[in-house]
Formats: C-alpha cells, structure tokens, sequence
C-alpha cells in the first residue's frame, strides 16, 4: 500500500480524536519532551504519561524507529487499552507484519485476533502488539511549558514479556519512543495529524548528564532560551528516502516494499580546517541495500565511520592539532587519543581543528568543534570523539549523539529536509538552556 493511502487511513482514525479535542478550543502548535542523557548506556531518556490512570514513562529516544513501543505486558494495568484486530485500521498504519498469536506457552489467551509489527531496540529486535491507549503530553506557549495535550487513542505497540526487550535499555526504561520518517504512527507525525500542524520535530541533545535537552513536536520558533529562537540559523540538506523489503504472514506469506523509517542524507565531503578530504566517493553514496551514505542516529553514541574513511580522518585531525600536542594510547572504544596538557579550552570548547560535513554543495556545510569533536575520557587525556565500524557492512557515516548535543536538528519531514544549527555556544547558549522544565 502506498504512502499516501497510509496518510489517509491516519487521518480517517484519528479524526474523531481530533474532533474531541478541537471542540475544547486547544489545538497547539508546538509540543515538547525533555530529554536527558543516560550517564551508564549513554542513551537519551524521555518521560511520557500513558494509560488510564496515568502512569509515567521513561523511554529511549530512537529517532530512526517506526513507532512508540512500551513494555506493558509486565505489570500493565488500564482501563483504555485496546488491541488492534487483524484487518484493521490501526494493523495497517502500523505496519503489521502477522496477526492472530492467540496461544502463549500453549495457554489460550483471552484476547487473541490481534495484529503484531516488529519492534526493536538498539540491540535486538521482535513483535509487540499493536494497540492504542491514552497518552499526555505537554505544550509549549511562547518559551514557557503550555496545557498538557490528551490524546486518547494513541498507537503504540507491546512486546512480550519474554522478549526482555528492555534489558539493552537504561535503568528503569521501559521501551522506546520511535520518530522514524515515512512511518504512519511515529511519534511525531500522530501529533501532527491529530493536531493539523507540520509534520516537523526538532532534537537538542544536552551534552549534561545532569540537565535536561528538550524535543520539539511542531512548528518553529524553538525557544532555547527567552531570547533566542535556536531554529532561524538553520542549515538544510534533502532527506533521502530509501525503500526495503518487509516480509509479512497475514494473511499470506509475501515479501511487501515499505520506505525505510531511518535518516539518509548525502554527505558529499569533510573538510579539516578547510582542507577535503581525500574519501572514497562511492562510499558516501547510499545503494539500494541501504549499504554506503550517511545515517543520522540517536543510538550511537559517538559518530561510526567506515574503516578506511576513519583512517583518513583521524589522520587529518592529528595533522592539524598543534606541534606540542601528543598522542596517546588509545581508550576503548576510541583509537586517537591526546595529551590534553597542551590543548586550549574556550567557550567553543577544547582547541580543535574545525571539521566541516559538506552536503550538495561547497557552502552548505555543518561545522563541528571542539565540544563536538573531542571527549575527555580521563583526566589527563581526551580522544577524538569518532569510532571506527566494527560491522563489515553499513552506512559510510552514521552521526552519532555526541556530535548532536548543543546543536538544534530540525527534522522537517512535511519538506523532506533536514536542518543543522552549528553548536549553540556560537550563540552563548546551549541545550540545557530552555524552560521548559
């Protein structure tokens, strides 16, 4: 089924919900989630409140999943939960790969007949239930916390309890919050429809264990501080969208072609004050096996790069780092490490060469710095803060969450765009700066 039969299915189920909530006279334009760095997975971690009654959530950003996935068969208890029945509605906005697991343990369950989709997480994945139930969430008025926004049929999916779908997940997480692109009931674009506004979003990580980042669901401007609406210095480059094979079992066994969820972009060189890189150009392309090119990532923690791109990088980055400064033995799971004795700190962060990710043309780029680029591991040494794939196939680049924090990522998926701050210290402000807490 198309994309936009997908769309039309969405917004045929929720507008009674819409219609609901419309009568109240509160259609916002913006919501938001605060997000906060795990100091042990270095997973970012938000709080949602789901079911009737309402009980808080802490869940795993994952920006690439296809939906909001929750482990409520453990203990789960409200009075508004639904399962999705095979054949409906909700089996096709979500995705349903099967339908019908009506045994567990060779035990007859009471509710049988509904559908299931493939959930994951950064480790593992499985099928959860397809269901809807209540969910909050609050809204922002100018830079201050507006009204809570109810939204009562909210889709969702529930992994068995024998998945241990969770043990990858931070303490006390109890599933992931998915705002992957093209799919019909990721976070953002269920807002969006319930709510009529763009299907955008924005992420500014923390680069605090401490203080929460915050994401934005809506239209701009996205206050960092009172002052500074961190959206008006955007960079953009195109979204690639990328097609794959999903094999579903109900009712027949076949293999169906559905648009990947993940974040492509084309990265067409990097630069190191100023100089290009010599890297190999087919391996910034993304083909069709979703193999090359550049993914962005809130599941890696620190930049991966394709074994011989991080070769020539790291190479690079040694060159340009002052004569007095020496290298190290490596700390896993970096392999360029520093002496930091001799390296400056500024508000911009350590002294560092300027790394500049160039996208569909020389001036469009996206500048990484010091804060970005260089991470202290002990005291005494801090490494480059990019890892080299382990995986013999992937993407060339994927973007991790440390090269994220202290920039605002706009995710415009109404435009298919994506848009880069730069570091928000340029502007003398920083993630951890919003109140919205």
């Amino acid at each position: 089924m198309s994309s936009t039969k997908y769309y039309i299915f969405l917004f045929n189920f929720l507008l009674i919900t819409s219609t609901t909530l419309s009568k109240s006279n509160f259609q916002p334009k913006t919501l938001f989630l605060l997000v906060k760095k795990d100091p042990s997975t270095l997973q970012y971690i938000t709080q949602i409140h789901q079911r009737t009654p309402l009980v808080p959530l802490k869940l795993a950003l994952n920006l690439g999943g296809e939906s909001l996935w929750v482990d409520c068969q453990n203990g789960h208890k409200s009075s508004t939960y639904k399962p999705a029945r095979c054949e409906s509605a909700q089996c096709d906005l979500a995705w349903s790969t099967s339908c019908g697991n009506c045994y567990e343990n060779d035990t007859f369950l009471p509710i049988c007949n509904s559908c299931y989709n493939v959930v994951s997480n950064p480790v593992t994945s499985t099928i959860g239930e397809i269901a809807d139930d209540v969910l909050t969430i609050q809204s922002i008025n100018g830079s201050i916390p507006g009204p809570a926004a109810i939204v009562p049929n909210f889709i969702f999916s529930c992994p068995p309890t024998t998945s241990n779908l969770t043990q990858n997940l931070g303490k006390n997480v109890k599933g992931m919050v998915g705002f992957g692109q093209q799919s019909p009931v990721s976070f953002a674009t269920q807002f969006a429809s319930i709510f009529k506004f763009s299907r955008q979003f924005a992420i500014c990580l923390s680069s605090s264990t401490k203080r929460n980042g915050v994401i934005f669901i809506g239209h701009s401007p996205y206050f960092i501080s009172l002052a500074f609406d961190a959206s008006r210095d955007l960079i953009y480059t195109p979204i690639i969208t990328q097609q794959r094979f999903v094999t579903i079992t109900y009712p027949h066994y076949i293999s169906v072609i559905r648009p990947s969820p993940e974040y492509y972009i084309q990265v067409n060189s990097v630069r190191i004050n100023g100089k290009t890189l010599p890297l190999n150009k087919t391996l910034l392309s993304l083909d069709e096996n979703e193999e090359g090119g550049t993914r962005i990532s809130t599941n890696v923690p620190y930049t991966e790069l394709e074994p011989s791109i991080y070769d020539i990088v790291s190479k690079a980055f040694i060159n340009e780092m002052p004569k007095e400064v020496t290298k190290v033995p490596s700390v896993q799971p970096f392999k360029t490490c520093f002496d930091s004795t001799y390296i400056g700190v500024s508000r911009l962060g350590y002294d560092a060469p300027e790394i500049n990710i160039v996208f569909q043309k020389q001036s469009v780029y996206w500048t990484i710095i010091g804060s970005n680029s260089l991470v202290k591991v002990k005291e005494g040494v801090i490494c480059l803060a990019f890892v080299e794939r382990k995986e013999a196939r992937g993407q060339a680049i994927v973007v991790g969450g440390y090269q994220m924090q202290d920039n605002l990522i706009e995710f415009d998926l109404s435009r298919r765009r994506i848009g880069f701050s730069n570091s928000l210290f340029y502007r003398q402000t920083m993630c951890a700066n919003h109140n919205y807490a």
